[in-house]
């Protein structure tokens, strides 16, 4: 049996996410956490021997990548198309900051994946671009791509590649910082299978 394979690995630990605000597409470094979370979690990556590496050009994404290069020393692709959502006005702001200026919305935001924040993107939008990404990948005969994003991007392109139904979306756990899910699919098939989710170095 021929398979080929998606790893899809989020990207390492910001400051945002430690504190908890939303950064959508702001160019947000990784701290230094994150940075340590990408050297350790880079060999167990490499050791699912990808073909290729595609990575989204914001810093957090890409300086996750470049551990993954520093170990195997593959040269990323890069497509912005793998950004995370555009999360509009609520970019930078807390949980909080967003539920007293729209009451309701984050709630609505994570439930639905047709919802889009004030000038930003719905969930099945960033799906349908990262879906793009996937269909001009080269995968016949064994081949395996790793693509380094985004957690809500991620998620939705689960989603979308699983063929669940979007009211089911939500059901999905999300990626905890620089831990992957693998899809595969047969040669004589369609049909993307999930083998492992929300994987990551220990310890």
């Amino acid at each position: 049996m021929t398979l080929s394979r998606l790893i899809l690995w989020r990207h390492g630990q910001t400051g945002h996410n430690a504190s908890g605000r939303l950064q959508g597409q702001l160019d947000v470094e990784l701290n230094d956490i994150g940075l340590d979370q990408a050297r350790r979690a880079a060999p167990l990556v490499a050791a699912l021997e990808p073909d290729l590496l595609v990575t989204s050009d914001l810093r957090r994404a890409a300086d996750t990548a470049a551990a993954f290069t520093a170990v195997t020393g593959m040269a990323p692709r890069v497509d912005k198309r793998l950004r995370e959502t555009d999360v509009g006005q609520w970019m930078g702001m807390s949980g909080a900051e967003v539920e007293d200026g729209w009451p309701g919305a984050l709630a609505n935001w994570r439930a639905d994946p047709a919802f889009a924040p004030p000038g930003g993107e719905t969930r099945l939008e960033v799906a349908a671009r990262a879906v793009e990404v996937v269909s001009e990948l080269d995968l016949a005969q064994d081949g395996t791509a790793l693509l380094c994003a985004h957690g809500g991007l991620i998620t939705g392109l689960i989603g979308r590649l699983l063929g669940l139904p979007v009211e089911l979306w939500p059901s999905l756990g999300g990626l905890h910082n620089c831990h992957w899910t693998v899809l595969a699919r047969r040669a004589d098939d369609v049909r993307w299978r999930l083998l492992s989710h929300n994987v990551g170095a220990t310890g």
